[in-house]
């Protein structure tokens, strides 16, 4: 179990726990966002890549970390990201200051049940969808949740963050 799938079964919100065979390579030096983990998880499930979404810790305005949860295909807009949350500027967070804050590691990150709380956006899509895939809170490990469950265990807010 991890920390997410726990909150998932405290709260009794309806999920489906899906495990693959994570192939486990290096992650490059100075790298912040490794899209491999998430494009994996979709072709290793057999699921379409616009279901699956990966959760991405960005930096707002110099100091703020938040959350984004975007199709594993899609590149976030860092300009979007910023507006939704009524900032100037977004870059993403680095690896170590994604990894401290959630308590995951990178390709594992789960928006659920974060070490420290922050705020969430998801990205719009999702609300079109019965269901969405994201990490379980570990690399080979993902959760089927309803779009709707994911905005409310997180407080999160839905806007269009790709590009």
């Amino acid at each position: 179990m991890t920390p997410a799938i726990d909150l998932l079964k405290q709260h009794r919100i309806n999920h489906r726990i899906l495990e693959y065979g994570h192939a486990h390579s290096p992650i490059p030096k100075n790298e912040t966002v490794n899209q491999a983990y998430g494009v994996q998880a979709a072709a290793k499930l057999g699921l379409d890549e616009t279901l699956v979404f990966k959760t991405l810790i960005v930096k707002l305005d110099d100091h703020d970390l938040v959350v984004a949860v975007i199709p594993v295909n899609a590149m976030l807009s860092m300009k979007l990201i910023a507006r939704a949350l009524n900032g100037k500027k977004a870059v993403m967070a680095t690896q170590a200051q994604a990894e401290r804050s959630s308590g995951y590691v990178l390709g594992g990150i789960s928006p659920l049940a974060q070490k420290k709380w922050l705020k969430t956006v998801i990205d719009s899509s999702a609300m079109k969808l019965a269901a969405i895939y994201v990490s379980a809170g570990r690399r080979g490990l993902e959760i089927e949740v309803a779009p709707d469950d994911l905005g409310q265990l997180t407080q999160a807010v839905f806007a269009h963050l790709t590009q």
